[in-house]
């Protein structure tokens, strides 16, 4: 079961999209299931959802940043227009495979239209203050956007 809303723009104009989603099969259900969020932005097309898939499984589970929280992205060639976050926060973890990080219960993927690293740069910073804590106690999405726009203003 989901529950969506709406897109919420920070104030660099960079849409937002969160989604509750109560389980994934696995990890790759759960990184479809973010980077789904960009297509429905229009930030991205499906070839950049399966190119984040084909990242995680090529390069390991390098994107699992902190415990919990992985980064879904890939190169901005493949099916990216500009730039987007989303956040799927899972009811019941998954399994990425990383050593020390996982379960993960969120799953954050972004586009960048370009700006590849400065994206990076920002959701690091919005982890280190607490993004992953924040979604993790949004009451609905609309709380769960207003956390990313957030981060995103503030990255």
């Amino acid at each position: 079961m989901t529950a969506q809303a709406g897109p919420d723009e920070a104030a660099g104009g960079v849409p937002v999209r969160a989604s509750f989603l109560r389980a994934a099969e696995d990890w790759r259900d759960g990184v479809r299931a973010a980077a789904r969020l960009l297509v429905d932005l229009g930030t991205a097309d499906e070839a950049y959802v399966d190119a984040c898939v084909s990242t995680v499984e090529e390069h390991g589970p390098y994107i699992v940043l902190t415990p919990g929280v992985a980064l879904a992205h890939a190169r901005a060639e493949p099916g990216t227009t500009t730039e987007g976050l989303a956040a799927v926060r899972l009811g019941e973890p998954v399994r990425f495979g990383h050593p020390t990080n996982d379960p993960v219960d969120v799953v954050l993927a972004f586009s960048s239209g370009g700006s590849h690293m400065e994206m990076i740069r920002a959701m690091g910073k919005a982890l280190t203050g607490g993004l992953a804590d924040r979604l993790r106690e949004a009451d609905d999405v609309t709380a769960a956007e207003r956390a990313l726009a957030e981060a995103v203003r503030h990255g």
